[in-house]
Parts: C-alpha cells; structure tokens; sequence
C-alpha cells in the first residue's frame, strides 16, 4: 500500500487546494523555512492517525490550524456584510493497494473520481446552524467561531472511519523533540512501549508495584510519615507522603531510560536523535505500517553520524513508503536526487528525469552544495575558491556593499561538475549563471556547453566566459602559461601599478606577477575582496552578476 497523491485545503500555510504526487518508494522534501514540509507531513499523519502533536485532534480545534489568509477573508466578509461560510480544512489522500484498500474506494474526493483513499476535515457543523446565524446578527465575529466545528473523518466511499479500520498504518518520526517529565523522556518512552508485548507489560507494570510497596514499606518512610503526623493538623484526614499508584501506566512516567549509566535526557543531543530515530524505525508500529514520515533526520548529528543513519533508513525500509523532510544537502544527495520534491511558493517539482549518471555522482559524491542551488533565487557557479572571492567581491562593488547572499543569490564553488548542476538548474528552470575560464580554447567551451548556448540557448541559464583568447612568451618550466584564467584576466583589467598595490606586491614585470597569482590563487583572491581600493572586473564576471 502506499499514498499517490496528498490534497491539502486551508491547513496551515496551504490555502485553497495544495497537491503533492509522492513515488512508491522514498520521497525527500526540500524547501526553505515556512515553505510547509512539516505540514505535509503533520497532514498525512493527521489524515491516518487522526492525531496531531500526539493528542486527538478531535478534542483540540483551534483556528491557529487555518490558513491565516483563509482566515482574513473570512472575517473581512462579515465585515463587509457579505459572509463567506465558514472556512474548512480538508486533508485527501489517496491510495494504491489493491484488495486491501477496497472498502476505500468511492468517489467522495476532490476529483470526483472513483479511487480508495480517506479524507479528513475540520468543518462547520450543521447542527448549530441556527446558533451562528443568531452569532452573525450580532456582529461579534472576529475570529473562527471554532465552537460550532467539528472533525468528519471518512473514506472516498462516504462511510465513517478510523485509525483502526484503516488498513495503511505510518510511524511520524520527530527526534528533535523532546519532551521530558519527571526525568523521563516522554518520545522515548512512548516507543520502548510500543516495543513490548502485552504481557511484557504487564510483567514490568507489577514489578513497578511492588517496587513503590517496598518503598511504602520501608522503616524509614514509616517514621517520617508519623513525624508528619505530629508535627500539626494538615487536615482533618490522616496525611502521609507514598508514591503515585494511581495510574496503571504509572511506570511509564515513573522509570528512565539510560544509556552506559547516564540518563537519557543527560547524553548529547546527537546520540539522542541516533537512538530516537533507530529504536521508532526498529519498534513494532514502524515494522507494521506502510508509510514512515520523518522529520529533518540530519537535527543534532555530525557528518560521519549522519551517514551511519542514513544507511540505516535506505537498507532497513525497502519495502516502505519513506517520507522524509530535510533542509541537508548531504542527505538530500545520499538518499537520491532522484526522489528530492522541491517544494516553492506553494508547488511541487521533482528531479526524478536526471541522467542516472548525475543521480549516481551526486549519491557517491555527497558533499556538493546542491540544495544551496535549489533554493536560492538565482545561483551563480564558479570553478573554486578564488573564482567565488571575486565573483562575491564583484557584486557587492556593484550591489551597494551587499553581498549575493543577502539577495538570496547563492556563488557555489562546484569544481569541474558545471553539467551536473546545469542538468538540476534546467529541470527546476532555476535562473544559473556559469563563470567559466576559455582556458584559451573556446571551441572546445562552447562544444562543452552546447545544450545551453546559440540556438540551445535555456531562458534561465547563462554561460558567461572571456570572449577574448590572450597569449604571451611565459613558460612554467616547459609549459606555457594560461593567460585565459581568472587571475590573468584581473590583471589585465587593472594593470601592474594598481594590482601591485592591491596585492601588497612591488613586481616590475607583469608575468612575474602572473606567476606570483597562479601560485598564490586564495591569498590573492582573498586581498582582491578586502581592498577598500577601486578594482576593475572583467566583463563576463559582470555579465554574471546582472
């Protein structure tokens, strides 16, 4: 079984109707702050479990879960005298799964189409139709009457449903919560539960039990209680201090998780995330159900870490539906671009048509930038480090002293690898500048770059590159010296004089110079950005920068 499609009406950040296609397999959702991949996902679970923040959502409505600008329309109506009904939220899915998803099947959905899935609503209950009525007379409407609402949870086949009669079961993974009481870690408890059989429970309920009656029993408990007794009239009832047995889940709360003899809540946040995330893939509901929600798995963790875990959610759950939200390029890379959904402004994009080449390069090399390129409004690729000095420096000259990442334009060292981010910026018709040398060979550039240039030309792509092939009698040891990179480009630009100065060097011959900057490339593009000296750019460099 699994979800095909998600349909998302005036929850939270989602007015009017959001849809997202998810693949059978795993499903990776990037996006910046606030662009709703924890709501897809609060959604989703929602819809399955009928639960939000662990608690019913039946017992707790609130308007805050509306759209704000749903709810601004609404109360604006009434304020006009022309009321809109009030708004609803409305959480679809759709799901594949044969046999097992029969009792689904109907056409109570959005589409109007007969398929299995469920939907789940907040809505306006009929029943106090009269009430409110009576409430807009009165013109004392300033916010959702969340009063009159209540939640209608159904199949597309209009019957009432259930967690229980719902056959596609999720496991929602957050381990970047934590949520303590009396010491013990509430997450942690709840899955080491779920771990148990029935009987396991029991077993460790009653060894609880007689653990607090030990204690009730013990000498010293006793001539505490009779000092209390002594000491003055509390009440008129006998007063003495014991341990709560009240709740037949009291050992829940009353017992803590160690590890190597420290407390849970007392070990790094890194190795609580680690053992967070492995004991809910590893715990019965997470075997048992079809669909793994997990939320931004990279919280807390190191590098090397990271990698551990990552292996652990790709080898373990092949057979599952994964949905995982991440703001990391490391696990956006290794897990496969090819099942990364972009999510902007509200829309979806997938990456699933790039060249098996390029999915294989970014999962076997995973430290590239790449949602940096994705997320950004325009990205602007340079070969390295110095390449990405000048190009930053270039621009705040430019930009009144602002640098591109202030205007959300991101400079991304990318090594040789131009093609493979070019193939992700033209899938995503991300705006991408490239800043390349000529290298002294602009047939051989302009072969390489042949999809994006001439009558290949993309509207969001631009190659930027010296049109000019320079050439002059130095030699480094036998080979003679490219005068078509960056640093020979600068100084030409700027002469001998002012880069002499700008550099902090007193050469009397240009290509000693030349030398000099070839062989000092990060120290040199590091002075380049810090003068506060006027400096001259070569024109592809501004071309890049527009």
């Amino acid at each position: 079984m699994e979800i095909t499609k998600v349909v998302i009406n005036n929850f939270k950040g989602f007015k009017d109707k959001f849809i997202i296609h998810l693949n059978s397999g795993l499903n990776i959702i990037v996006g910046d702050n606030e662009a709703g991949k924890s709501t897809i996902l609060e959604a989703i679970n929602l819809a399955l479990t009928g639960m939000y923040g662990g608690r019913y959502m039946r017992y707790e409505l609130s308007q805050y879960l509306f759209n704000e600008i749903a709810i601004s329309d609404y109360i604006k109506s009434i304020e006009l005298g022309k009321p809109l009904p009030p708004p609803s939220i409305e959480i679809e899915l759709y799901i594949n799964g044969g046999a097992e998803v029969v009792l689904l099947e109907g056409d109570k959905n959005s589409d109007s189409i007969g398929c299995s899935g469920i939907s789940f609503s907040i809505e306006f209950n009929d029943i106090y139709k009269s009430s409110y009525e009576s409430l807009l007379k009165s013109g004392d409407v300033k916010t959702i009457p969340i009063e009159y609402y209540h939640v209608v949870w159904r199949s597309f086949s209009r019957d009432p449903i259930t967690a229980r009669n719902i056959p596609l079961k999720s496991a929602y993974i957050d381990s970047s919560s934590s949520r303590s009481k009396n010491g013990s870690d509430v997450y942690i408890g709840r899955i080491v539960k779920d771990l148990l059989s029935e009987d396991e429970i029991v077993s460790v309920s009653q060894s609880h039990r007689k653990m607090k009656e030990h204690f009730m029993g013990d000498s010293s408990i006793d001539a505490i209680n009779k000092k209390i007794s002594v000491a003055g009239k509390i009440s008129n009832k006998e007063v003495k201090i014991s341990v709560e047995l009240s709740s037949k889940n009291a050992w829940e709360t009353g017992l803590t998780t160690y590890l190597d003899n420290i407390p849970f809540h007392f070990i790094g946040k890194g190795e609580q995330s680690i053992v967070k995330t492995n004991l809910a893939l590893a715990h019965d509901k997470a075997k048992e159900a079809s669909v793994i929600l997990l939320e931004e798995p990279e919280n807390h963790l190191s590098h090397s870490k990271l990698n551990q875990l990552i292996k652990t959610i790709k080898d373990e759950n092949v057979s599952k539906q994964i949905i995982v939200t991440t703001h990391n390029s490391f696990v956006a890379n290794k897990l496969g671009l090819a099942d990364l959904i972009l999510l902007n402004d509200k829309k979806t994009m997938k990456l699933d048509a790039l060249s098996p080449e390029t999915k294989t390069f970014f999962e076997k090399i995973a430290g590239y930038d790449t949602l940096r390129l994705m997320l950004c409004k325009k990205a602007i690729l340079v070969e390295g480090d110095s390449d990405e000095l000048v190009v930053q420096k270039a621009y705040q000259d430019n930009n009144k002293g602002k640098l591109p990442i202030e205007d959300e334009i991101e400079v991304i060292s990318v090594g040789v690898s131009f093609l493979r981010f070019l193939e992700i910026a033209e899938k995503l018709q991300q705006p991408v500048c490239v800043v390349t040398d000529n290298d002294g060979n602009i047939a051989a550039l302009t072969k390489k770059y042949d999809a994006y240039i001439g009558s290949n030309a993309k509207p969001n792509i631009k190659i930027c590159y010296d049109n000019t092939v320079d050439s002059g009698t130095l030699k480094i040891g036998k080979k003679s010296f490219n005068y078509n990179t960056l640093e020979p480009k600068i100084l030409k630009e700027n002469g001998l004089v002012s880069l002499n100065k700008i550099l902090g060097t007193d050469y009397q011959k240009t290509d000693d110079l030349h030398k000099y900057m070839r062989g000092n490339k990060t120290e040199c593009a590091l002075k380049i950005f810090e003068t506060k000296d006027v400096i001259k750019y070569p024109q592809y460099i501004l071309d890049a920068i527009i």
